[in-house]
């Protein structure tokens, strides 16, 4: 009975693996699962003096697209620095790479929830609380890389907010609500497990604190024969 408060901790781990694990993937090899994304009213040039409508930001790359929506990504790699101009190239704005290293954390999360998600299956007391601890310590992580994606969220619309007559729409990208989706599903995940462990704890304790004591002698009585009510009130006999 114990081990179901544990199964929707497991669960909950599981779920919030597989979406870090998907924000950790991002861009280049999935465009869908950007951290930011900017949209301009009117087309503007990167640093490779491409013309762009669109620029999206992941973990490991970024992304733009002409007016044609035609796509182009950068090589992945752990850091990268993205610089931006207007048309007439008169004002320019850089995204540094100090900005995006921090991203990493994104697998390193993935991973340490990946080993609280195997150990959750174990029926050990020791290793259900390092199931537990573990998934704690992947919310802290995950907590981080929410915290740096806000950080680039931010910094991206305050540069392109710079260039002048561009009309940029700075917005939220999938990869940021992943990673904030698992960061709670990791507490509520940890909290579970660590939960179902305690009262199986409980459970155990009771049956050893409080035995049944029999000896090998004693008579076991015959619950199967009924005797009358009035039985009781008969004197015994000397």
């Amino acid at each position: 009975m114990s081990r179901l408060f544990c199964i929707p901790g497991v669960f909950f781990i599981f779920a919030a693996t597989v979406l870090l694990f998907l924000s950790a993937i991002s861009l280049p090899y999935l465009p869908a699962l950007d951290v930011a994304r900017v949209k301009f009213g009117t087309s503007v040039i990167d640093a490779g003096t491409q013309a762009m409508t669109e620029l999206r930001l992941g973990v490991w790359a970024y992304c733009f697209y002409n007016e044609d929506l035609d796509r182009t990504c950068t090589t992945a790699t752990r850091a990268y620095q993205v610089g931006i101009s207007n048309a007439e190239k008169t004002a320019n704005v850089l995204i540094g790479s100090s900005w995006t290293r921090g991203l990493a954390v994104h697998p390193v999360a993935t991973g340490v929830a990946f080993i609280a998600f195997l150990l959750s299956f174990s029926l050990h007391h020791a290793v259900t609380l390092a199931a537990s601890l573990l998934a704690f310590l992947a919310s802290v992580l995950a907590l981080i890389a929410f915290a740096i994606d806000i950080a680039l969220f931010a910094y991206l619309k305050h540069q392109v907010n710079k260039l002048p007559k561009v009309n940029a729409k700075t917005t939220i990208g999938v990869g940021f609500w992943l990673t904030f989706v698992s960061f709670l599903l990791l507490i509520f995940g940890g909290a579970t497990v660590c939960f179902g462990r305690r009262h199986r704890n409980k459970r155990t304790n009771a049956a050893t604190k409080y035995p049944v004591a029999t000896t090998p002698d004693a008579p076991v009585p015959d619950m199967s024969e009924k005797k009358p009510f009035w039985a009781k009130f008969r004197k015994s006999k000397n």
